[in-house]
């Protein structure tokens, strides 16, 4: 039990007053549950399980490939001897691979860039680009763009690599029968993926449009979830479709565009399905080679794992700074606050 001191302190005609002092709130000592067999296993189950399935299939590769990329181990025999970081010497001197680097880089600024965009713009038709009086809603049939919209993403990448390069085909490929059909005859046998000048575009554009469906869908998914009272009261106060966009719809759905900007990322500084299947041999002077081909290469055509495990080093290491960065830009510019309507 507690036990509370009080002062008795005289006024000036006499008379007394009680004063109670500040009590300090009792302390009471958390008791710590025994653990029991629940809370173990729950434990065991949905924590210590998947931790260690990470550590064994995620970073121990990592681990290991980090240690193969100090020695000049060939793959095929169990001979491998340090040599230190003389194979990243030999990376960031080779004109090859610092030009499929180059590449990657280029497909990391603008495929994201192009791809959220063009999805932000249908999500946006889709959704919230329906007639400007009565409620809000979207284009007329919206349910059938979202549904045909999505299907290149169920395709497989190497099939739309392989149907793209028949459409791409010089001789008699659809596209330049459908150019040569308007009377556009310079197209009549033009290599789209063998001329230096468009095979990098021509690339872009296939993975652009195996993705942009999906990216459709998560950011109609997200605008679906924004009040319908935001969009009638900023029509109200004469926002139109442009300002609506800017100022309500891309800060609700931030989180949702930066994930897809990461993992599209991550994708562009892959790419190695639609560049394998589209030029497996990295295009004309290399213009679409990127940094996972040339390990490919490195690795099983040429027999230097070693090298090839410091190209992959060297891609994870991009991957993760281009993450870090993401979320730096996302911080720096306010994403990490609350959006104030």
């Amino acid at each position: 039990m507690t036990s509370v001191k009080t002062k008795t302190l005289q006024v000036g005609d006499g008379a007394s007053a009680v004063v109670v002092p500040d009590a300090t709130p009792p302390v009471y000592k958390r008791r710590r549950k025994p653990l029991t067999f629940d809370k173990v296993s729950f434990f065991v189950v949905f924590l210590g399980l998947p931790l260690a399935i990470y550590l064994l299939f995620v970073i121990w590769p990592f681990i290991q490939a980090f240690g193969y990329s100090l020695t000049d181990w060939s793959g095929f025999s169990p001979k491998q001897n340090f040599i230190g970081l003389e194979n990243y010497q030999k990376l960031f001197t080779d004109d090859i691979f610092m030009k499929a680097m180059g590449n990657n880089i280029l497909l990391v600024i603008f495929l994201p860039i192009i791809t959220i965009i063009l999805s932000l713009v249908l999500a946006t038709l889709v959704t919230v680009g329906g007639g400007s009086r009565g409620q809000i809603k979207g284009l007329r049939n919206s349910s059938f763009y979202r549904v045909v919209s999505f299907f290149p993403y169920t395709i497989p990448a190497i099939a739309i690599g392989i149907m793209w390069g028949q459409i791409y085909d010089p001789s008699g490929g659809l596209l330049n029968g459908i150019l040569t059909s308007l009377g556009l005859e310079q197209f009549k046998a033009f290599a789209w993926l063998g001329d230096k000048s468009t095979a990098m575009i021509a690339t872009m554009f296939v993975i652009v449009w195996g993705f942009i469906g999906f990216y459709m869908v998560l950011f109609v998914a997200g605008i679906k979830g924004i009040p319908a009272e935001l969009f009638e009261a900023a029509r109200i106060d004469g926002a139109g479709r442009f300002r609506t966009a800017v100022s309500i719809t891309i800060p609700l759905i931030r989180d949702n565009i930066q994930t897809a900007y990461i993992y599209m990322g991550i994708l562009a500084l892959d790419a190695f399905v639609y560049m394998a299947a589209l030029n497996s041999g990295g295009g004309p002077d290399n213009s679409t080679l990127v940094m996972s081909q040339q390990l490919f290469f490195t690795a099983f055509t040429k027999g230097q794992f070693g090298l090839a495990s410091a190209m992959g080093v060297v891609l994870a290491v991009a991957t993760l700074i281009f993450s870090g960065l993401v979320f730096l830009v996302n911080r720096l510019t306010g994403g990490d606050k609350d959006v104030s309507l």
